[in-house]
């Protein structure tokens, strides 16, 4: 049996079509081969080879799930809605994915034929389910916080201290088991500013929120808090969302939460601020991304 490893064929078939597809379709927007050379991190004359009939691997390229993702990527980079560590991310999920059951198995079974039949899981088997859990929520919370920076009107609801969104680990206790962004969220000439991609234990103030909300429904495992403001309250409550109000000057704000939750977890709990603590209201979902959703959608009916 002759050994070929799967990361030798995806580095050898999948990334060079992966890279081809990409300066085509940026290509295509308009880019030069300079800035697209920079994107993939290839030289200029690697970029003149993708674009000048290079021929990849066809289960490749003309898979929907590449071509769909690489259409994806190209839009984001060519805006500057996406940094190269999102785009690389979005690949390497591209990469898993074909790893199971995908084109990358089909490439294998054909470079050695004595795997067919023989329900091969070499890519998957003994996935650290931890890691893969962490993964997710650092996942979630970056596009969540991608959301919110790109969502107008959210800057008029980040308060001065700063926003930030978390997402709990299932079964988290700590503030270590909850992914948040380092140094928050603010503003910048009415622009959401994400300084940082998510950490755990980066927040403690929207950790001890979040995991609050958990403890009385492990569901909740998402929160985003945002400045008190009377109208998103109301535009909340019309939606028949539910609101709850809690003291702000509690000196272990996560036991006064979760005595506030007994009956429930709300969908905003919010205080009116005490001396020296401003109002803020924290929007709670399943995950960081339904908690940003949530406040996406009612910014936009509030203003």
């Amino acid at each position: 049996m002759s050994l070929v490893l799967p990361s030798e064929l995806v580095a050898d078939r999948v990334v060079p079509t992966l890279r081809a597809m990409l300066a085509r379709r940026l290509d295509d927007r308009g880019a030069t081969q300079q800035s697209i050379a920079a994107h993939l991190g290839v030289s200029q004359a690697a970029v003149s080879n993708y674009l000048d009939g290079f021929e990849g691997e066809p289960l490749v390229a003309e898979h929907p799930d590449a071509q769909a993702t690489v259409e994806r990527v190209a839009a984001s980079l060519d805006d500057g809605d996406l940094d190269g560590y999102d785009a690389l991310a979005e690949l390497v999920a591209l990469v898993r994915e074909f790893e199971d059951r995908g084109p990358i198995c089909e490439l294998h079974e054909r470079e050695m034929p004595e795997l067919r039949g023989l329900g091969c899981d070499l890519c998957v088997r003994g996935v650290d389910s931890e890691a893969e859990r962490e993964r997710a929520a650092l996942a979630s919370v970056r596009n969540a916080a991608r959301r919110l920076a790109t969502t107008p009107g959210v800057a008029g609801v980040v308060p001065n201290v700063g926003t930030n969104v978390g997402e709990a680990l299932p079964g988290g206790t700590e503030v270590t088991d909850v992914a948040a962004i380092p140094g928050r969220i603010y503003t910048m000439n009415g622009r959401v500013e994400v300084p940082a991609n998510p950490e755990f234990g980066a927040s403690r103030h929207v950790a001890t929120a979040v995991l609050a909300a958990a403890s009385v429904d492990p569901s909740v495992r998402g929160a985003v808090n945002v400045a008190t403001d009377d109208g998103l309250l109301e535009e909340a409550r019309a939606r028949g969302l539910r609101t709850l109000e809690f003291d702000a000057d509690y000196e272990d704000r996560g036991d006064h939460l979760r005595e506030r939750f007994a009956e429930g977890v709300p969908d905003l709990a919010y205080h009116r601020g005490a001396f020296g603590v401003e109002p803020i209201t924290y929007v709670f979902g399943e995950t960081a991304v339904d908690a940003a959703e949530r406040v996406v959608a009612l910014v936009a009916e509030d203003t």
